[in-house]
């Protein structure tokens, strides 16, 4: 993970913290954890994906007012695969299982092309866990990096 700390935008290094911080020595923080007050500067560019155990695989439980905006649709209640917004389905779905195995955050930057512009995003998938063992959510940290202002 070190390699990427030193190029990154100071607010995923923060939000990297906080995850971190909520573990209190376990392998992850469980969605319990995570206390909106304490995030509100971050909160519009937070989603929340639930990993479940049926052909959707990864859902959207919350998305971000920033994140629904950038994208131009509101994907809450979609699998990832139906509202993803990456270079492509499979890429997507790829990041949440990486989290999901490695059970640790996973840095990326993404560029792509939306159907009207270009996009070019920076993300911290950060894994949740209601049992410490098994991820049951995934935190996403998005920074569009050409538009992010908080």
């Amino acid at each position: 993970m070190a390699d990427w700390k030193a190029s990154c935008h100071p607010d995923i290094l923060i939000m990297l913290a906080y995850w971190e911080g909520k573990r209190r020595g376990r392998t992850m923080p469980s969605r319990d954890d995570i206390d909106p007050p304490e995030l509100v500067k971050f909160l519009p560019y937070i989603s929340i994906i639930d990993v479940v155990k049926d052909a959707r695989r990864f859902v959207y439980r919350l998305v971000g007012t920033m994140e629904v905006e950038i994208r131009g649709y509101d994907p809450t209640g979609k699998s990832v695969a139906d509202g993803y917004f990456a270079s492509s389905a499979d890429a997507a779905m790829a990041n949440y299982q990486k989290v999901c195995d490695s059970r640790e955050p996973f840095y990326e930057q993404d560029a792509f092309q939306a159907v009207d512009r270009w996009i070019n995003e920076a993300n911290l998938f950060m894994p949740l866990s209601d049992d410490g063992a098994t991820v049951n959510k995934v935190m996403v940290f998005s920074i569009n990096r050409d538009l992010y202002q908080p």
